[in-house]
């Protein structure tokens, strides 16, 4: 039953990371036709992420009441709806509205599947599992490159994505029965071991902040990298948009082949270094793009090694929830540590957006890197006292 539910949440996975690199692929070609500033993407980055955000908070309550499996189905059903409703969007605003139902639905079956696998499965399987969400996040610009080379028609790619999704959902629908099963094997275990943590009982744990600051930025530096990856090279090395669609497929793939690889590497490295590992690899990308060269294929290997580099990041710290903070608080915390993360993704990119718009296209390798910096010293922060709390209790 467990091995058939692993398969399923493989594939919930793989329509959470379908749609997330349409806008930013698109996004060149769509803000003239839609007759906004192209710093307007972030306003939309916002809205989706602000509404992940309040049901990542949530999430705990919302999943004690309904189910991890009809959480996300009903999830995949939003994201369905909201695409296709990007697909007949004429005006901003348009784009505006449909990303609420997207990014509803989107928090609360992201901290349900995480804690759910962080809880009975092993770390490759989490690597794996988003592994599996960087297949989504690779295909998503590639078919919307497609669409763009063949039909000249953004709305086109958002028809295409939408009504995958919509075949997911009904398959997760049908799928109800498996995990009504699965929760009656693991229900005694669950409310047991369960608790809720307010917002402020949270941040009054010692290792907290370290952790939320940390997801805060890599949340942040991966969202800004897949948005705004397109338009920089569009920007600031002239290429043409739809290459620079497809060209930026790289850092999902990246992410994608990436995460499959850190599932055997998980076997030989903890936690702690394969979060190192991901920050060195992201740290070789940035200085890839930096690199003084008109070689512009260059960009091709430098988003691919950023891709790399954020691969083991997110699923490493999020496997070691249950061992940082307990099981017995896991799930309230992934949410509010999912939460964190989104709040990156909802404030970073219109700030990079701005400063691309209004100051220099340059300057996006360099808030990427120092996003980076600020990670590492957080992330070094928590193994430093989960080192000594270690230590002390021998």
């Amino acid at each position: 039953m467990f091995s058939f539910l692993l398969s399923l949440i493989y594939l919930a996975f793989i329509s959470l990371g379908l749609p997330d690199a349409l806008l930013g692929s698109a996004w060149p070609i769509m803000h003239g036709e839609l007759n906004v500033p192209i710093s307007y993407a972030g306003f939309i980055s916002m809205i989706i992420a602000g509404g992940t955000i309040i049901s990542s908070f949530f999430s705990d309550r919302i999943i004690k009441k309904f189910g991890t499996g009809l959480v996300t189905a009903i999830s995949v059903g939003m994201t369905a709806f909201a695409l296709f409703g990007f697909s007949i969007s004429t005006k901003f605003w348009m784009f505006c509205l449909f990303s609420i139902p997207y990014g509803l639905g989107a928090g609360s079956v992201d901290a349900a599947l995480n804690n759910f696998v962080a809880l009975h499965y092993k770390a490759h399987h989490m690597s794996w599992l988003h592994s599996f969400w960087g297949v989504g996040a690779t295909l998503g610009p590639v078919i919307m490159g497609q669409c763009l080379i063949n039909q000249n028609s953004w709305t086109l790619g958002y028809v295409v994505v939408s009504l995958i999704q919509i075949g997911l959902t009904i398959f997760l629908f049908c799928s109800l029965s498996i995990w009504k099963k699965a929760s009656k094997t693991t229900e005694e275990q669950k409310d047991e071991v369960s608790k809720s943590l307010s917002l402020k009982e949270l941040i009054n744990l010692p290792k907290a902040k370290s952790a939320l600051v940390g997801f805060f930025c890599y949340c942040a530096l991966e969202s800004s990298a897949g948005l705004w990856g397109a338009s920089y090279m569009v920007l600031e090395r002239n290429i043409q948009p739809e290459i620079a669609a497809k060209w930026i497929s790289t850092f999902y793939f990246g992410i994608t082949i990436g995460r499959f690889l850190s599932g055997f590497i998980t076997l030989k490295l903890s936690s702690q270094n394969m979060v190192r590992l991901g920050q060195f690899v992201l740290l070789l990308g940035v200085i890839i793009i930096l690199l003084p060269t008109s070689i512009n294929f260059l960009l091709v290997v430098g988003f691919l090694f950023i891709g790399l580099g954020c691969a083991p990041i997110y699923p490493s710290m999020l496997h070691s929830t249950p061992e940082n903070f307990g099981k017995d608080v896991s799930q309230s915390i992934m949410g509010k540590q999912m939460a964190s993360a989104y709040v990156g993704s909802t404030f970073m990119p219109p700030v990079v957006g701005f400063l691309v718009d209004n100051l220099s296209p340059k300057l996006f390798p360099f808030i990427l890197f120092l996003i980076l910096v600020l990670m590492f010293f957080m992330t070094e922060r928590l193994y430093k006292f989960s080192s000594k709390k270690l230590n002390s209790s021998k």
